[in-house]
């Protein structure tokens, strides 16, 4: 299907058939917030994470992906930032991309306690599996799943949407209003990422990926800083550098 660089054995509860999506990247305004959706298929498409260069650095910006997949005869069709980094844009948590060697898990998971986003329990794994399944998993369950390969994964939080349920503590009155991006599995297996344009409060943004994107578990990636690459719509959003990046990519012709 496919060329991937790694995989890693996890337990997996169980595997779906995603329905392809009509389009990936679209617009849409929900509740007054305008968002972008982009819906991917992770058994047709090539859903990847990226941190670091060839020479160990930090990417930081989507060109720079795109520099690195073209001298591969690939390009990156979609991308946004995919989750919590340090002052040097290491990952905050267990994080599995593209450019590391089979068997090497460099940044494990983290189950400490702390302040931020990240921290604000609980908080959830993305992840693509070996045979080309996707799934999100709360940090705790994702610790007990049992049996097969995984390729990519990056762990952020806070969770969205815990099994059809908002997170405990996001106030649907909350006076925190923030651009977000998250993303979310449909019970069919689709991944749809999801970008407010909109400032937006997490109650709201959770709202959305269960209700209209009909996500029963959903992560938040970033905030303020939340970026988007979608050449379709004729984005690719300037700003600081960043930590993982997650992205898809195809073969040129």
């Amino acid at each position: 299907m496919r060329n991937f660089v790694l995989s890693f054995i996890i337990t997996l509860v169980c595997g779906v058939t995603p329905v392809a999506a009509d389009e990936a990247c679209t617009q849409t305004t929900h509740d007054q917030i305008d968002y972008v959706v982009c819906r991917f298929d992770p058994q047709r498409d090539d859903i990847r994470l990226f941190l670091n260069n060839d020479d160990g650095e930090p990417y930081g910006h989507f060109n720079w992906v795109n520099e690195a997949l073209a001298k591969k005869g690939e390009t990156l069709v979609f991308a946004m930032n995919a989750g919590m980094y340090h002052e040097d844009r290491s990952p905050v948590g267990l994080y599995v991309g593209a450019e590391q060697k089979a068997g090497e898990i460099k940044y494990l998971l983290n189950e400490n306690d702390g302040p931020g986003n990240f921290h604000l329990k609980p908080n959830g794994v993305f992840y693509v599996t070996g045979r080309g399944d996707a799934a999100i998993q709360e940090t705790q369950k994702f610790k007990g799943v049992c049996g097969q390969l995984f390729r990519y994964a990056t762990q952020s939080g806070p969770m969205l949407v815990i099994d059809n349920e908002i997170h405990p503590r996001f106030l649907s009155d909350s006076d925190s209003l923030k651009r977000r991006n998250g993303v979310g599995v449909t019970e069919n297996g689709e991944v749809i990422f999801a970008l407010a344009d909109t400032p937006v409060r997490f109650y709201d943004f959770a709202m959305f990926f269960r209700d209209e994107l009909n996500t029963p578990n959903a992560l938040y990636l970033d905030g303020t800083i939340s970026r988007l690459y979608a050449p379709e719509l004729n984005r690719n959003d300037p700003g600081v550098a960043m930590g993982p990046i997650v992205g898809v990519v195809v073969k040129n012709d």
